[in-house]
């Protein structure tokens, strides 16, 4: 009897040594030495790295609750939309904010969508440009969130972009030569959704033409370089968002020499079909690239959105929110795309 219980208590011993060898081992904590985050320059460069300075912290608190240490956080804005696509691509960065038309162009490269921006919609949504010209601000209902907005088509103060808004405000359809007889400031990239992409679909749908048909097109930077050149009347025509005007309202008159609002020495002249919102995009190629990371960004992004701080920091952009998405969302925005690349 005692050898039958010594060989039991042997037998229990290692089968229990073989259940722990078997066990699956505790997931080793990750750890990012400098967690890159890319911005592009769609607002003043300065005023985005001010305002996302709270994002750092915010990042590094979140993120290690769900198992993930985050040493450093770096956020840059980079010189144009495609050097933050480039970037992402190499692997040198691990996060960008991209607009759609820069995701799906380096989609292919080992860009990967995880986020969509959700935003305040407008209290202007017209199809029709004389209906955003009553000389009142557009206004955010943050009530009514949304995931795409609009590129319009604007007419500045010079004296031919007040013949264009007459015209335009009288009921009157533009001609070819109308447009083509102004000069236009677009975005200095190509695949900028708001500043050069719908601009050339709107083209190509009025008047079968596009920006590079136009016989005076400055790709002159971001927004706030197409709103100033409007306001010294360099430009006649500047495109961009559809709330542009609000967020440049007090530069127009306190930094631009205007001495009349925005609102009343601006017209909308064209208006755009919906573009999905921006997205938030992570490197497949980054050495530090795991599901892992791709959900607990998801994650942590989403959360950071819902608190004050978060809020604060994301309004740069007039981002309110975050859902997940997927790169099939974002074919509409590849369609545009090749549209004007064979165009």
């Amino acid at each position: 009897m005692k050898k039958f219980f010594a060989l039991m208590a042997m037998t229990l011993l290692v089968l229990g040594g073989l259940t722990a060898c078997s066990s699956t081992p505790a997931e080793e904590p990750t750890t990012i030495a400098d967690l890159v985050v890319l911005f592009v320059p769609s607002r003043d460069p300065g005023l985005i790295t001010e305002a996302t300075e709270p994002l750092k912290q915010l990042l590094i608190d979140s993120l290690a609750t769900k198992g993930i240490t985050v040493e450093n956080v770096t956020i840059e804005v980079t010189t144009d939309y495609n050097a933050a696509g480039e970037a992402l691509a190499a692997g040198t960065a691990q996060v960008g904010f991209l607009p759609g038309g820069t995701y799906v162009a380096y989609h292919e490269d080992g860009v990967e969508v995880i986020l969509a921006a959700t935003r305040a919609g407008l209290n202007k949504d017209s199809l029709t440009p004389s209906d955003w010209n009553d000389g009142l601000p557009t206004e955010g209902d943050s009530a009514n969130q949304v995931t795409y907005y609009r590129s319009l088509i604007y007419a500045g103060p010079s004296e031919y972009g007040r013949t264009l808004a007459a015209k335009v405000n009288a009921g009157e359809a533009l001609t070819w030569d109308d447009v083509n007889s102004a000069k236009w400031c677009v975005n200095s990239s190509s695949t900028s959704s708001s500043g050069y992409i719908y601009p050339t679909l709107w083209l190509m749908d009025n008047f079968d033409k596009k920006i590079t048909d136009l016989a005076s097109a400055t790709m002159i930077g971001g927004y706030s370089d197409i709103a100033n050149a409007l306001a010294t009347e360099t430009c006649d025509v500047g495109v961009g968002y559809a709330d542009i005007r609000r967020d440049y309202a007090d530069k127009w008159m306190t930094e631009w020499g205007r001495t009349e609002d925005i609102w009343n020495e601006t017209d909308v002249i064209g208006v755009t079909e919906g573009i999905f919102n921006d997205t938030i995009s992570v490197s497949l190629n980054s050495p530090d690239y795991s599901e892992k990371l791709a959900t607990a960004l998801q994650e942590a992004f989403i959360e950071i959105a819902q608190t004050d701080a978060g809020k604060e920091a994301i309004a740069i952009y007039n981002h309110e929110g975050y859902q997940v998405v997927t790169d099939a969302d974002y074919d509409g925005a590849r369609k545009a795309a090749d549209v004007v690349q064979a165009s």
